[in-house]
């Protein structure tokens, strides 16, 4: 692989590339020619293949070198009042954001206790399809929305859909039958699909990788403050069902659908596309979020699709885990989630309005439980470790659900702690945004996490047969089971990760690593196996 040849192709990725004579293979990148094709640095992956670099780099590469050239710097004191501000501008509008999309998603559960059912008099599995049919658009857009995420402005595009779904969820109100409100969940299910994989991106942009726990737990925990919100809100139009025009649940659907296009418009204008955009911050702290964030070993994102790197995250095994414990974790939540309230009714034997006020418990356990493990996290640091011991702690609430027929307190305190499981998930979307480099695998690894999450969700109302109904006996105990395998996933995960990082640290000790040589490394857009220097985050 010469000069002379005119060309060089590393067989491991497909990847060809033009030398011009005299290539300087360790040149350093420049203002003058990022984005350029003629400028190409080799580096050596971690497992010794040649991987090269063009300007075809992460869209954080220009603004580091700007940053550098004007020598600007960022202290302690600097830094904490930067984090301090992007938390003060940012976290709260996408916990709202949040706590909407959750609200959204479980509205079914609250209309199926105030009259949803017997308005469209549904009859066997039925109602199970109003929940799966959600994630059955989720499932098929998922891909597709994470492809439009990497090609467009992330906030714009997000902002759009939020306002979209805000308008299908008014629409609910609207069906004449069974068959256009599962439409209409359908729909609702493929616009909702481009929120997660939106904030993992943002918070990657945003903040540091030890920090990116915390805030994933914040704003993910949110669906606790959306499970509270939205209860607080059919509570009080169940009370009153002789006072409106319209059913009461037909209600619940406008006032939610009108609250999250007032949120969609709120993102459109108020979070920035990137950090370099940010209108509350000046031209110095904008340079200064780049600075910070080149400890990730990675930038911003990179528009282009990259086969290689798609390739990569295809033959991860990591990936695949992941795919196969969102499968597997998600069946209860997508069960619980359509059911929950159905079960405190028929198992517990609340009165309707009565299960909208316990549904405020679980909400509060969720948001309060998540921030505080998180948080914990900060002293232990081992967010893998944290995630493990929560789905065991899944598991053993399941099995408190599930088991003890005679001890309705047990079961019912069951039923609460199992509001801590999403510490799990939000582990893996952490995970996305510090252990996973390289954009287009990012992306990659991330849609097919969401597709798991989708057929599990899709799968988890389908346990709860109608004529096991009210107990749903045979759901509970599937529950069980899919928390035991989500358990081994999650701990096969954990180790490869650590033993990864020993493998990489031996070689570096043992100088078999090839260290590359030039400015600005870590926004090359290199994925995790092609980068040296990286290592995973346990």
């Amino acid at each position: 692989m010469t000069a002379e040849t005119g060309k060089a192709i590393d067989e491991n990725y497909g990847r060809s590339v033009n030398l011009a004579d005299n290539t300087d293979v360790d040149s350093t990148f420049s203002k003058d020619n990022i984005g350029t094709e003629n400028v190409i640095t080799h580096v050596t992956s971690i497992d010794g293949k040649l991987i090269d670099i063009t300007g075809d780099v992460d869209e954080a590469m220009e603004y580091a070198i700007e940053a550098e050239a004007e020598d600007v710097e960022l202290t302690q004191e600097e830094e904490n009042k930067l984090v301090w501000k992007i938390d003060f501008y940012l976290l709260p509008l996408i916990c709202l954001l949040y706590a909407v999309q959750f609200m959204d998603k479980v509205s079914t559960g609250y209309a199926a206790i105030m009259g949803l059912q017997n308005y469209y008099h549904m009859h066997g599995n039925q109602y199970s399809w109003c929940g799966s049919a959600f994630y059955l658009g989720y499932l098929i857009f998922e891909f597709p929305m994470s492809i439009a995420l990497q090609r467009f402005p992330v906030a714009k595009f997000v902002s759009v859909t939020i306002i979209l779904w805000g308008l299908i969820i008014c629409l609910h109100a609207t069906p004449a039958n069974y068959a256009g409100f599962v439409t209409l969940r359908t729909i609702l299910g493929v616009l909702e699909s481009a929120v997660t994989p939106a904030m993992v991106i943002i918070t990657g942009q945003w903040y540091k990788a030890d920090e990116q726990f915390l805030r994933t737990a914040i704003w993910f925990s949110s669906n606790g403050l959306g499970t509270i919100i939205g209860s607080s809100i059919a509570y009080g139009l169940a009370i009153r069902p002789h006072s409106y025009t319209l059913e009461s649940w037909k209600v619940l659907f406008i006032v939610i659908g009108c609250i999250t296009i007032a949120v969609g418009f709120m993102i459109l204008i108020h979070i920035p596309d990137l950090p370099v955009k940010a209108w509350f911050l000046n031209a110095k702290q904008r340079k200064q979020v780049v600075l910070r964030i080149k400890s990730n070993q990675q930038g911003f994102g990179n528009r282009h699709f990259k086969w290689h790197q798609f390739k990569e995250a295809i033959m991860d095994i990591n990936t695949w885990i992941f795919f196969f414990f969102s499968v597997a974790f998600q069946i209860p939540n997508g069960a619980l989630t359509n059911f929950g309230s159905l079960l405190l009714k028929g198992v517990f034997g609340y009165s309707s309005t009565h299960t909208l006020l316990m549904n405020l418990i679980a909400g509060g356990v969720e948001l309060g439980g998540c921030i505080l493990f998180a948080w914990l996290n900060k002293f232990i640091n081992h967010k893998m470790g944290m995630a493990t011991f929560i789905v065991g702690l899944s598991l053993v609430s399941s099995c408190m659900l599930a088991f003890p027929l005679q001890s309705p307190h047990a079961r019912l305190a069951g039923y609460y702690l199992y509001n801590l499981c999403p510490i799990g998930m939000i582990c893996c979307l952490s995970c996305f945004t510090s252990n996973v480099a390289g954009h287009t695998k990012k992306l990659t690894v991330n849609a097919l996490y969401l597709i798991g999450y989708s057929v599990g969700n899709l799968i988890g109302p389908q346990t709860f047969i109608s004529s096991q109904a009210p107990k749903y006996r045979g759901g509970q105990v599937a529950m069980v089971v899919c928390l035991a395998v989500s358990l081994i996933l999650i701990a096969w995960v954990y180790y490869n990760y650590w033993s990864e990082n020993r493998r990489r640290d031996k070689l570096q000790a043992e100088g078999k690593l090839q260290i590359p040589h030039f400015e600005n490394y870590e926004f090359a857009d290199l994925t995790d196996k092609e980068n040296v220097l990286f290592r995973y985050t346990l």
